[in-house]
């Protein structure tokens, strides 16, 4: 039964998500990517797929923009449809200069500006981090095509805050971002896997940026890091994927 946002049926979607943040390129990667693919929902724009990835069952879902939107479209998949793994794939603006344009980022926390980590637990403030076994995954299929650390999951996309950004990075946050902090706290709610995987297309620190054609097109090598997370995939191995944990 299709949810208000999705309107896919059951057994439409994979237990394992790509999520991007753009349909436009939820739909390239699904057809870069997967073999076998067909589109399972389209609702308000949002485009889901589904097909195989290394033989094994796959889907690919647009999130839109901000942890708002990230926080409807991952428990709907969750909670109704079975999925149980979600990698987030998007972009991201560097804090640290040794970060380069195209650089892979392995989210290992989610620092947040909005009240994602305080509103659940009055008077906590939750630490949002992947799935511990996703997060080890991915570190093992990267090895040293990925960088690993905390990045900000912040509400303000043209808010210029240079005092907030260097005392983050002088605390070792490698990004900025929109939906990390949203994935995460929805996974810690539903009892589920998530996991961040980012290509700088922003170098903050000297203005350095990709053109909107090449931030379409430069994530080949992050959808492939995270995809075989999802799977447990070495490269060039086969090796048995994890069962995900049951919530």
């Amino acid at each position: 039964m299709a949810t208000p946002h999705i309107g896919a049926e059951p057994g439409d979607f994979a237990p394992c998500v790509l999520m991007p943040g753009d349909p436009h390129r939820a739909r390239r990667i699904a057809h870069d990517l997967l073999t076998d693919v067909r589109q399972v929902t389209d609702v308000r724009g949002i485009l889901g797929f589904t097909g195989r990835y290394l033989g094994e069952p796959m889907s690919v879902m647009a999130s839109g923009m901000g942890a708002p939107s990230m926080s409807i479209y991952a428990t709907e998949l969750f909670r109704f449809y079975g999925v149980e793994r979600i990698v987030r794939v998007g972009t991201a603006g560097a804090l640290q200069d040794s970060l380069s344009l195209g650089d892979v980022i392995v989210a290992s926390a989610a620092h947040t500006d909005a009240t994602t980590a305080t509103a659940p637990v009055p008077g906590v403030t939750l630490s949002l981090a992947p799935s511990p076994r996703l997060l080890v995954d991915a570190i093992a299929v990267a090895g040293d095509a990925a960088r690993v650390g905390p990045v900000l999951s912040s509400d303000y996309f043209y808010l210029d805050r240079p005092e907030v950004l260097d005392r983050l990075a002088a605390l070792g946050t490698l990004a900025v971002e929109m939906e990390a902090a949203g994935l995460y706290a929805v996974a810690a709610a539903e009892r589920r896997e998530a996991l961040t995987v980012l290509t700088v297309t922003d170098q903050l620190r000297t203005g350095e940026a990709m053109d909107a054609a090449t931030r379409e097109t430069r994530y080949q090598r992050m959808v492939d890091i995270a995809a075989r997370a999802l799977l447990a995939r070495p490269f060039g191995g086969a090796t048995e994927p994890h069962k995900p944990a049951q919530g």
